[in-house]
């Protein structure tokens, strides 16, 4: 599922700046019309202020919430209400604020019996919402996919080393043990199936993600280096994190 497009590498001065962009980037993948739209959130800090911007206006408004699915691409094996949850950051920063169908969220069942009951729950109900048991490059499962990236160079809960980075069967994985902090366990999609889509976009800010930025964007071999889109794949990263020789748009 590799995408032949270059990726593309904007930067911007600074945390609000990357927010603002990444709700008008969201906003014009599922504001066209009469269609239902899917998006695959994003845990950690970095897309906090583009979540509490979805939930005020202009954002507000816009979003055709009737409309619009919301998916995790990954989710720490804990209770919804642990402040470790992504989902739970996702519902407190946004989802809960608007006026959403609940049955256009879906969460990973994390009270599930264990990671990998969770992964199969969550495989199940992405190929219902998709219609088909196979990814087809032409009709993409996403309309946006929102990817993070941490220290160690992992990306979703994809980490370094990890036999998930090497999934092309399954579409959602539990992960026993966690790469970096907080080690809890995970449930995470697979590469493949973050790849179908329209969009993929990262999500990059702070001075202490420039390092690992520069290796990914060096070509290391680190998991957010491998990620692919089938559509466009986009770096979208703040002046702090970005390149020494970078300059903000």
């Amino acid at each position: 599922m590799k995408s032949n497009r270059r990726p593309e590498l904007i930067i911007v001065a600074d945390e609000q700046a990357l927010a603002e962009t990444a709700a008008r980037r969201l906003l014009a993948r599922v504001t066209h019309p009469n269609a239902r739209a899917a998006v695959c959130l994003t845990g950690g800090s970095s897309p906090e202020g583009l979540y509490r911007l979805l939930a005020q206006e202009p954002c507000r408004s816009a979003l055709p919430w009737d409309r619009v699915h919301w998916f995790m691409g990954d989710d720490r094996f804990v209770p919804a209400d642990d402040a470790l949850s992504n989902m739970g950051m996702a519902r407190r920063a946004f989802l809960d604020r608007v006026d959403v169908n609940p049955a256009n969220i879906h969460p990973i069942a994390t009270d599930a019996a264990g990671p990998e009951a969770a992964a199969e729950l969550y495989d199940a109900e992405l190929k219902r919402f998709y219609g088909a048991d196979r990814l087809q490059a032409p009709r993409p499962l996403f309309d946006l996919v929102l990817m993070g990236l941490g220290s160690d160079g992992h990306t979703a809960s994809l980490f370094p080393r990890a036999p998930a980075l090497h999934e092309n069967a399954r579409w959602a994985v539990g992960v026993a043990t966690a790469g970096l902090a907080p080690f809890v366990p995970r449930v995470t999609l697979t590469f493949p199936v973050l790849a179908s889509t329209h969009e993929m976009l990262f999500l990059v800010d702070g001075r202490d993600k420039r390092d690992v930025l520069a290796r990914v964007l060096a070509g290391d071999d680190l998991p957010a280096g491998q990620a692919r889109s089938d559509g466009d794949l986009v770096w979208l990263v703040d002046r702090a994190a970005a390149p020494e020789d970078g300059h903000a748009t």
